[in-house]
């Protein structure tokens, strides 16, 4: 099955991020610097990673909503988090018309899960089931917590390459102290391979939510259509750009900002059609329900 491949493809981009740490840390030969580093760049994460349900929510100005507002919501959510035997998330619903959806929250116990108003007008309910299924995965899968990690060992590498190029790490008299271009290398390209390595995991991480997703609903065709009606209505109605949102953009099921050029190469999603194949493709070959990613 597709996701026990792609939980191994997340460990070893891990390992990789975390071994280019020491490396780094290694070659400049600045002990302190690299601790200093790793501090600094997990406690601006560990901050994030708490909040990151509310921050998340804030920038798609999300609110709570009831049962008696969206009935059909709370029933498939309800329904969808029985079946999975997990806590049922907090519903909230964002005012934006542009259809999307997201998932937020540490663990099953602080999750929320957020649609667009425009995803509920333009889904149906079987679509939109299966958008649930997707986000619910994202929380049961722990992606938060591993694209926090991402992130945190990221901020670290660019952090070590800074210090090392700013602050002369180790006797900078001797004669074997890093070259000053070979520092500017290691400035630009330590920050670059840390960005693509965690968007390869981001990736990752969507092709298991849409698996895993597929498989608590049972329809991965569900979601196949929804997410080929949401990337069309995505394109049409970008949403701003603005700081706030490009922070959480990640976390949405299509990727809500213009792509184009560059942009794919660091697009946190992959590409749609290569996502509604995988699930044509689970669904021609579905021969039972399929277990969670632990």
């Amino acid at each position: 099955m597709h996701s026990h491949h792609n939980g191994l493809k997340t460990a070893a981009l891990l390992g990789l991020l975390t071994a280019m740490i020491l490396a780094v840390g290694y070659w400049l030969g600045g002990s302190a610097g690299l601790v200093l580093a790793v501090v600094v760049s997990l406690a601006m994460n560990a901050g994030t990673y708490f909040f990151s349900d509310k921050i998340a929510l804030r920038s798609m100005r999300a609110r709570p909503v009831t049962e008696a507002e969206f009935p059909a919501l709370y029933e498939i959510v309800r329904e969808l988090a029985t079946e999975a035997r997990q806590p049922m998330p907090r519903l909230y619903v964002s005012p934006a018309m542009q259809p999307n959806a997201f998932a937020t929250g540490r663990n099953p116990r602080h999750a929320a899960v957020a649609v667009t108003v425009g995803i509920t007008q333009l889904l149906d309910r079987r679509e939109l089931r299966g958008v649930i299924g997707h986000e619910l995965s994202h929380v049961y899968n722990r992606d938060i917590l591993i694209s926090s990690v991402a992130a945190a060992l990221a901020g670290i590498v660019t952090m070590v390459a800074q210090l090392a190029f700013f602050l002369p790490l180790g006797g900078s008299d001797d004669d074997d102290a890093p070259n000053p271009a070979v520092l500017l290398l290691m400035l630009i390209l330590g920050p670059l391979a840390a960005s693509i390595i965690q968007l390869a995991i981001s990736r990752n991480r969507e092709f298991q939510a849409d698996a895993s997703g597929a498989a608590l609903t049972r329809d991965p065709l569900a979601l196949a259509s929804a997410l080929q009606k949401i990337q069309y209505g995505a394109q049409r109605l970008p949403l701003p750009a603005d700081g706030q949102l490009a922070t959480s953009a990640h976390l949405m099921i299509a990727n809500p900002l213009r792509a184009g050029g560059l942009a794919s190469l660091f697009s946190t999603h992959p590409p749609m059609e290569e996502r509604v194949r995988r699930l044509h493709e689970l669904a021609a070959s579905s021969t039972g329900p399929v277990q969670y990613v632990r």
